[in-house]
């Protein structure tokens, strides 16, 4: 079984996040694009691992990409992280694309795409991300 296989057959089992690079798994019950915070906030060497994740969009794309992620899969992948990821060379599948990510109160975009959607430095997108977060924290 691929990596890819392993992290998608994990995913259904109510984690929203899981990564997956032989021997070694990474999963997370956490929503959003916390996972990915946390893990690369935390310094983890990520290159090389394949992800299965229930919501993607672009802000969680650019963190595959600055991860030096290798495969992603989505439940629910957006047009503008497809297409970011594309570019990115990075592997990607998906089973519904959206034209985007909507906040969970699913009254407009979601904050953390808004956050990136005028972005293509990973790095800057991560910081804005991180500020953004905080941000969101204290309101």
């Amino acid at each position: 079984m691929t990596d890819i296989e392993k992290a998608k057959n994990l995913l259904v089992q109510e984690n929203t996040c899981v990564l997956v690079k032989g021997d070694k798994i990474l999963v997370s019950t956490k929503r959003g694009i916390s996972p990915m915070m946390e893990f690369i906030g935390k310094g983890e060497n990520l290159q090389g691992f394949s992800v299965a994740d229930r919501i993607v969009g672009k802000a969680a794309a650019m963190l595959f990409a600055l991860a030096k992620i290798s495969c992603v899969h989505a439940s629910v992948l957006s047009s503008a992280a497809l297409n970011f990821l594309k570019a990115q060379k990075i592997k990607t599948t998906y089973n519904l694309l959206v034209e985007k990510i909507v906040n969970r109160a699913g009254t407009g975009i979601c904050p953390m795409e808004e956050t990136v959607q005028n972005e293509t430095d990973c790095a800057v997108a991560y910081a804005k991300l991180k500020e953004k977060i905080e941000q969101m924290k204290k309101s």
